[in-house]
Order: structure tokens, then sequence, then C-alpha cells
């Protein structure tokens, strides 16, 4: 069971709207490699998870990473707040406005609604943890990308607050995949299996 705290992990107060800014944001709410289907991805694979250990690790990024849903939703919301239709149609977010006003909707950047295609939960602990690290390097990707048009630093430093979570979540996922590997025999490991080799 969670306890919800009424407070965001990191606090968003931002003074100056953007929706162009806000437009690219979006994609870290539920774009293909945003918090949404991060969350999504470790809660589901805990359930697979042989180990406790793991499934600790899991539980506890997973949730945090709806902790960054939240957090990437305020920051939308902030940047999107009381536009005027000027503001809204000079800063190309017409088009998101005439489907959501300015709900926060979980789609990418480009405008694709979320999609749990994009997440992977395989019930083999070395497959859901490498799908795992390389979905925390997608996420660090997308943050620097989002930085390289992004010069608010009321925006900048939440930002880098949910980059820096990326690195610290990727290497926790390391230490389980170590783990991991300790645990398992050698028929867990193709690469190492004799007998996938008599074929």
């Amino acid at each position: 069971m969670w306890a919800y705290e009424k407070k965001l992990q990191y606090p968003v107060k931002i003074k100056n709207p953007n929706p162009a800014l806000a437009k690219m944001i979006i994609s870290q709410y539920g774009g293909p490699d945003g918090e949404l289907g991060a969350s999504l991805r470790y809660l589901s694979q805990r359930f697979s998870m042989p180990y406790p250990e793991l499934k600790a690790i899991l539980t506890d990024i997973g949730t945090e990473e709806l902790a960054h849903l939240e957090m990437i939703g305020a920051i939308v919301y902030q940047l999107t707040k009381n536009l005027s239709p000027e503001e809204i149609q000079k800063n190309g977010f017409a088009d998101y406005f005439v489907d959501h006003t300015t709900g926060v909707y979980p789609t990418s950047a480009s405008g694709s609604p979320f999609n749990a295609a994009s997440i992977a939960v395989k019930g083999d602990p070395i497959t859901d943890l490498h799908e795992d690290l390389a979905a925390e390097q997608k996420a660090r990707t997308t943050y620097d990308n989002i930085l390289r048009f992004c010069d608010d630093p009321d925006v900048r430093d939440p930002i880098k607050f949910l980059r820096e979570r990326e690195i610290v979540h990727y290497q926790r996922f390391g230490e389980g995949l170590r783990l991991c590997t300790d645990k398992l025999d050698s028929k867990n490991f193709y690469a190492f299996n004799p007998s996938f080799d008599k074929k």
C-alpha cells in the first residue's frame, strides 16, 4: 500500500507561461519514453520478478516515476495556465488546445497519444532489467533534448532534477542486474549455455 504525500517530490513554481515549451515537455508525461510508461513498466514487471530485492527496486522506482509524472503534469499545467487565444495561436499550441484545452493529456510531443505498446514486460528478469536500463537512458536523452530548448530557470531546475533521477534509476537497475546474474545459473544465459550451441 502506498501513502500519498500532498506535495511534489521537487517544487515546480513557473512564473512565465510558455505553451510551445509545454508542447515539448508533455512527451515526458505520455510519450514513448515518458514517466507514465516508466511507472507502468516497472510496477507491472514486479509481479513476475522472482527476487524480493529486485521486486523492491521495481516498486520503489515505479512509485517514484508516478511522482515524476505528477511533476511533469504540474510543469505542463503551469506553462499553459491563463493563456490568451493569441498566445495559444502564436506558440503553436492550437492543435493541442482544440482537443484538450489546457488539460494535461498523455501524449508525445509529436501528438501521438500514450500507447502501452511502447513499454515492455517480458517476465524474464534479465530481459526486463535490460529494458529498464534502456528506458532510463531514453528518458535521460529526452530530458537532455528538452533542456536544449529551455532557458527558463523555473523550468530548467525541475527538469534537471528529473534528469538526475533517471541516472540514479539507471544505476539502481545496473545493481539489480548484477544481483540477478549472481542468483541465476548458466542455463539462464544463452551466451554461456553449451546446450544451445549443439544445434
